[in-house]
């Protein structure tokens, strides 16, 4: 089978969750016998300015991927961030804004017309994520053979009606975990669309050694941890003023709060000497500090999966998560890995319980370790794309 995935942006070095994933679905289905090509525009990455062709249009090997780069038409960008402004802002917005949303975005015309000229060429155009002009754009060029990965949370974008009008048409889509899949069906009539939650592969061979992380960076009390972007938009400062208010509360507890990760955040001056941001670590360091740790915290509320959640529990850690992110708490239900919280009562209650259960705490990362291993196990992952990808391939030819 030949495979085109299309993304708005794609190169070394990128941090991106959605092009993290796409590097690995991409490579494990190469390995595994499909043609794969990655389609995408000039653009440097998310952060980058979308009016500019930072890399060369054409054909490039990006991780052994063939890789083709077509450049970016220019954009009012003013208009786009006053409509995007409301977005962010939870505020819904007229057609007309919808039309301009999506028209003064990331887009490539060439691209598209690449997509529409060659459809032939291809059995499959698979886009990430949904919100983005070369995928809204891309599956008009092609709805026949339009499978979406949309990495979809409860948010405005997700309920414009130009993608609910247009995304009833896809031929596939493939979900993170079934919240994303349920809100999905909830927001859109996809009764005709063909369905799967494959969850996104894992290196399941990862490890962490704890006494190599206190050893190199001189943590000795029991800590807890939180690894990813430190931007409100993850809710790390709920997070932070949890930890603040527990310490207050029990001021004899040693516990300590490890930071991993890009950004900055206020410290409250109350527990500066009890958190330690490390910043950017390599991944084994961030194994070992996972394997250190009494627990992974986990505040975000939007996650369509969580990849820090599955680490954790590969190295044998439970994890604490927002009960009100769909996807984490589901996965720690079905897990049997983790606890949840609402409120700071709760957070402390799942601290204490856990520093007070340590046999139990070990077990309910085992259980989260032996999820990881039967779900997730990139085997498991390719298998599933690929058997849902040759149905569809056959049913279009049966069409």
């Amino acid at each position: 089978m030949k495979l085109a995935f299309v993304i708005p942006w794609y190169g070394e070095g990128i941090p991106g969750g959605a092009e993290m994933e796409l590097r690995e679905v991409a490579g494990h289905l190469q390995k595994a016998g499909a043609d794969v090509e990655i389609l995408t525009t000039c653009v440097r990455d998310f952060t980058a300015d979308w009016n500019e062709n930072y890399y060369a249009a054409g054909t490039a090997m990006v991780y052994d991927v063939p890789t083709r780069r077509f450049p970016v038409r220019k954009r009012d960008t003013a208009a786009f961030d006053r409509i995007n402004a409301k977005l962010m802002q939870g505020k819904h917005i007229t057609t007309k804004e919808e039309v301009l949303f999506l028209q003064e975005m990331i887009n490539s015309p060439l691209l598209y017309e690449y997509i529409e000229t060659h459809s032939n060429d291809y059995d499959l155009f698979i886009f990430m994520p949904y919100m983005f002009g070369t995928t809204f754009h891309g599956v008009l060029a092609c709805p026949e053979k339009a499978v979406m990965i949309p990495c979809f949370h409860e948010e405005a974008y997700a309920h414009m009606r130009l993608f609910r009008q247009t995304y009833i048409n896809l031929r596939g889509m493939i979900f993170n975990s079934v919240p994303e899949m349920q809100l999905a069906n909830r927001l859109y009539d996809l009764q005709e669309v063909e369905q799967i939650c494959t969850g996104i592969g894992m290196d399941t061979t990862i490890t962490g050694d704890a006494d190599t992380f206190r050893a190199k960076y001189g943590i000795t009390e029991p800590f807890l941890i939180y690894a990813g972007r430190k931007d409100s938009g993850k809710n790390v400062h709920t997070l932070l003023q949890y930890f603040a208010e527990f310490k207050k509360r029990n001021p004899d507890d040693p516990l300590q709060l490890v930071l991993i990760g890009g950004g900055k955040l206020a410290v409250p001056a109350s527990v500066k000497d009890a958190v330690h941001d490390l910043g950017y670590v390599s991944q084994q360091d961030k194994y070992d500090a996972l394997r250190a740790a009494l627990f992974l915290c986990q505040p975000s509320k939007n996650e369509s999966f969580s990849l820090v959640i599955m680490e954790s529990w590969l190295c044998g850690r439970p994890v604490l998560v927002h009960a009100g992110c769909a996807v984490t708490k589901d996965f720690s239900q079905r897990a049997e890995g983790g606890l949840y919280f609402s409120s700071y009562f709760e957070f402390e209650g799942c601290v204490r319980w856990i520093e007070t259960h340590p046999e139990e705490a070990d077990q309910l990362g085992q259980n989260g370790r032996q999820f990881v291993l039967a779900n997730f196990d990139w085997n498991v992952v390719t298998r599933k794309y690929l058997s849902f990808f040759q149905k569809l391939i056959e049913e279009g030819d049966m069409q």
